[in-house]
């Protein structure tokens, strides 16, 4: 699996955070007919959406691949001790 998405994900926001930077600082007032704050609001949520998927599904993998590998039959159930 790659961490491409991920990466991109992290370069959005990036971005998106640098648009609300030029945005504050009156060096840019819109982008196209679209104003600064909502390219930087989609571009930043975009971004988030990547890396979260990204995180989700890696996490979900390993939970996979961890039952893939724990024995079968060496079940961890705690309330079998008493």
């Amino acid at each position: 699996m790659s961490r491409v998405p991920r990466l991109i994900g992290y370069a959005l926001m990036a971005a998106a955070a640098l648009l609300a930077l030029a945005m504050r600082r009156g060096m840019i007032d819109g982008i196209g007919p679209f104003p600064v704050t909502a390219v930087a609001l989609l571009v930043g949520m975009i971004g988030v959406m990547l890396v979260f998927t990204d995180l989700m599904v890696r996490g979900l993998y390993a939970q996979v691949g961890a039952a893939k590998n724990a024995e079968p039959g060496k079940e961890d159930d705690s309330d079998d001790e008493n």
